[in-house]
């Protein structure tokens, strides 16, 4: 680890310069890819220094307590240095974490997909209350939503709703909610007071840049199609809605949102280059997937991860054990404790598994 934060140190040092050189300065590109660099060292360079710091006070309290004399005060030092010691373990720590691999999506965007899955017009309810949770968590975070597509139902639900997410570390604290959420309740059509079991899919796609994920028009097919479904006057009458198929993969995206034909093709294009990112990157990532046991899941769209109880007012967590007895506030929005303890458990899961200290 000490390897790593010496060099990391040079390196900061080095940066330093390079920012204040008017030649580097000159050249702006050259200039903001050095200052990101700076950027994201700097918090773990200082805390480094804080701990090299402590550590030279140890070493100074260890002497002066050979030499001290005098009972009372040889005390006092024993105190701070015990004080110290401890100080030194918890920067020890924070260091670990912060030497911890970071996943480059972490500041994307999202592309958000949510479809209900078993247990007909109750699923598509419940896939619409997720949906209004994630609008409503992105709102408390100041970030921007935008709906792409909205396949919604006769009684309020949907059978299929995706939606952009942007803002700061969206797709980092977003990304532990792929997989099957299952909700257990009376539906109000019920007349038995029968309990209930249905699911809806979540899948979180960080959004791709073009620089990422570039598509040749020859593996592009483009169908211009009528708008289906409840929305407004223009609906069946102009061909404005998109469907885009990748040829190589398969992946199909349809766009009807909106009234434009350019602004659906330009939204369904969004969403095929996130697509095809996921795609790519889980097939690039599938023999270390394979061998990786995480103890918040393999994030993989097919894994059962929460239940929604409803009689018993909970939302549990099946990857971490948590349970929250806050089911009404969970479901508007309130979700920052589980996505919180989501992050930790997966940062103790790295920690655990320990990592390369050259």
């Amino acid at each position: 680890m000490f390897k790593k934060l010496d060099k990391m140190l040079d390196r900061f040092e080095k940066l330093n310069e390079m920012v204040s050189d008017p030649n580097v300065i000159a050249k702006m590109d050259e200039w903001t890819a050095y200052s990101k660099e700076l950027s994201d060292i700097t918090e773990t360079v200082e805390k480094y220094t804080e701990y090299k710091k402590t550590k030279k006070e140890i070493e100074d309290l260890e002497t002066s307590i050979s030499l001290e004399k005098d009972a009372e005060m040889k005390s006092f030092m024993e105190n701070e240095l015990q004080e110290c010691k401890q100080k030194l373990e918890e920067i020890s720590g924070e260091l670990r974490i912060l030497l911890l691999p970071k996943d480059p999506d972490d500041d994307k965007n999202v592309i958000m997909e949510i479809r209900a899955g078993a247990g007909g017009e109750e699923a598509s309810l419940f896939a619409y209350e997720l949906y209004r949770m994630y609008v409503k968590y992105a709102e408390k975070n100041r970030w921007k939503t935008e709906e792409i597509e909205n396949n919604s139902t006769e009684l309020g639900g949907v059978k299929e709703v995706v939606f952009s997410i942007s803002g700061k570390s969206c797709f980092g604290k977003l990304k532990f909610e792929s997989g099957v959420h299952r909700v257990q309740r009376v539906p109000e059509t019920e007349s038995q007071g029968r309990v209930h079991t249905s699911t809806a899919t979540v899948a979180v796609l960080p959004e791709a840049t073009d620089v990422e994920i570039k598509i040749e028009e020859k593996d592009l097919r483009v169908d211009t199609l009528r708008s289906s479904g409840a929305g407004g006057q223009h609906v069946n009458k102009t061909e404005s809605c998109i469907r885009l198929t990748h040829i190589p993969t398969g992946i199909v995206v349809l766009c009807q949102d909106e009234r434009s034909q350019t602004k659906n093709r330009e939204k369904a294009m969004k969403v095929l280059k996130s697509r095809l990112y996921d795609f790519y990157q889980s097939q690039a990532d599938k023999e270390y997937s394979e061998n990786r046991r995480s103890q918040v899941g393999t994030g993989d769209r097919s894994e059962r991860i929460r239940t929604y109880n409803f009689p018993q007012g909970r939302v549990t967590d099946h990857r971490i054990g948590l349970t929250l007895h806050s089911i009404d506030t969970f479901l508007m929005g309130d979700i920052e404790e589980m996505v919180e303890a989501l992050k930790i458990a997966d940062r103790e899961a790295k920690l655990s598994a320990g990592f390369d200290e050259e």
